[in-house]
């Protein structure tokens, strides 16, 4: 059996985002293999934990990928602060012979997008709308090589390493089975330290937030690797509810055209023709097309309106809206060129990831979690789909039982999709919006 094969069995997906199926993003014949071990939202740390803890399995996984791909370059990006990481990499290089590089960026925000990460290591762009592979390039996260590293053992991902901060009473790093509920993490991390609580899935920065209600049944997925628990009332929280009636109506009526989320919007600072305050005169004027699918463009990083906008707007948000309505309406990108001269400046419009942590109002909260913490769920519902491509179709019932590994659903090779596993053992009691799995159920 190929390592390709090992991974597709496996249900291996990306780790650190969209969660796209491992095996078809390594199809591609790319000649560069990047490691993104830059953990780049505020409050994160379980890649960190990973590269501590598995720098032995990740060094093999890269090994194998090496050998199989022909990969001619291996580099690992991580943050220079990173210290004790990095440590643990270079002996786990050095012992096993490996010649990987370690590429050490500084702390800035968003570094771990693929695109800005690829600029930081190789100084070329990504042409906008495209793909790392039109640069010979394929991005991993490195928690997806300990994934890799289980698939070569014949294990399925079944489990998650997750960073629960926030307003919690013990901030950790929970090791959990896919499908736990939310709930049951933050109760594994001590319970939340405010009534009611609202809960960002993903980081402060681009993750979507929910209601202590909403969380209820909310489940971890193959491509999460956080939540962060606020009160209610916390700034990041309010400011992020507004309605689209309300945004757009500021965005028609407040924007002042000073250009600042333009100025410091970070594929705008690669050359890609990201413009997001022409959007935003757009949304007034109504009358540039061109200008609207600029937003296409848009990596919903939150720059512009978590840091740049002096009027407190939210140009994401519109992006976001406007990037819906394009699609619906087969509408393209105008212009693909790239634009050098845009990043003559970006050097120094970087924003100091600490920066964002203060703006946000977080610095009360751990920026860098040690602790490790379990999550023994009696109940579990795994998703049918775990990032992009199909869901998977369904091979167990109601009633059936099921043990940790086993096949629930699937896809093949050949599908944008991945195979899921049963992540606990018990009967399945539901497969109505995903599979549930509870133990003691007979």
């Amino acid at each position: 059996m190929t390592l390709l094969e090992q991974i597709f069995r496996a249900g291996v997906v990306g780790s650190g985002g969209a969660g796209f199926p491992t095996h078809k993003k390594l199809t591609g014949g790319a000649k560069m293999l990047i490691i993104n071990a830059v953990e780049c939202e505020p409050l994160l740390a379980s890649d960190r934990y990973v590269m501590r803890n598995f720098a032995r399995e990740i060094t093999e996984s890269l090994l194998g990928l090496q050998t199989e791909m022909g990969f001619e370059r291996v580099v690992v990006g991580t943050k220079k602060k990173y210290t004790r990481e990095i440590a643990a990499l270079k002996a786990a290089f050095e012992s096993s012979g490996a010649g990987f590089e370690i590429f050490g960026l500084e702390s800035i925000y968003p570094a771990g997008d693929e695109q800005i990460l690829i600029y930081e290591i190789t100084g070329k762009t990504v042409p906008p709308g495209g793909i790392p592979l039109a640069l010979g390039i394929v991005v991993l996260n490195v928690t997806t090589l300990l994934h890799i590293s289980d698939a070569m053992q014949g294990r399925p991902v079944i489990s998650k390493f997750v960073t629960v901060t926030g307003a919690v009473a013990h901030p950790a790093i929970i090791r959990t089975p896919v499908g736990t509920f939310i709930p049951d993490l933050i109760a594994a991390a001590g319970g939340a330290l405010s009534e009611p609580y609202a809960v960002i899935k993903g980081g402060p920065m681009m993750g979507k937030q929910y209601t202590c209600d909403e969380a209820r049944s909310l489940t971890i997925g193959k491509a999460d690797g956080g939540i962060v628990v606020l009160p209610a009332d916390h700034h990041r929280i309010s400011f992020s509810d507004k309605p689209v009636p309300t945004i757009l109506r500021e965005a028609r009526s407040v924007c002042i055209q000073c250009s600042y989320c333009t100025e410091l919007c970070p594929r705008y600072l690669i050359g890609h023709k990201m413009r997001p305050h022409r959007v935003m005169r757009s949304m007034a004027t109504s009358t540039c097309e061109e200008d609207l699918t600029d937003a296409l463009l848009c990596s919903e990083c939150g720059v512009c309106e978590l840091f740049s906008c002096p009027m407190g707007l939210s140009p994401r948000r519109v992006n976001i809206y406007v990037k819906e309505l394009l699609r619906k309406n087969g509408s393209v990108l105008q212009d693909r060129n790239i634009y050098p001269e845009q990043a003559q400046m970006r050097m120094n419009r970087r924003v100091a990831q600490s920066r964002f942590i203060d703006r946000l109002s977080l610095s009360r909260y751990p920026t860098g979690v040690d602790d490790i913490a379990g999550c023994a769920s009696d109940k579990v519902t795994i998703p049918l789909k775990h990032g992009v491509g199909k869901p998977s179709e369904l091979l167990v019932k109601a009633g059936d039982k099921v043990k940790p590994g086993d096949v629930i659903a699937g896809v093949g090779f050949d599908d944008v999709g991945c195979m899921i596993h049963a992540s606990v053992e018990g009967t399945v009691t539901s497969v109505e919006g995903g599979v549930t799995i509870e133990r003691g159920v007979k």
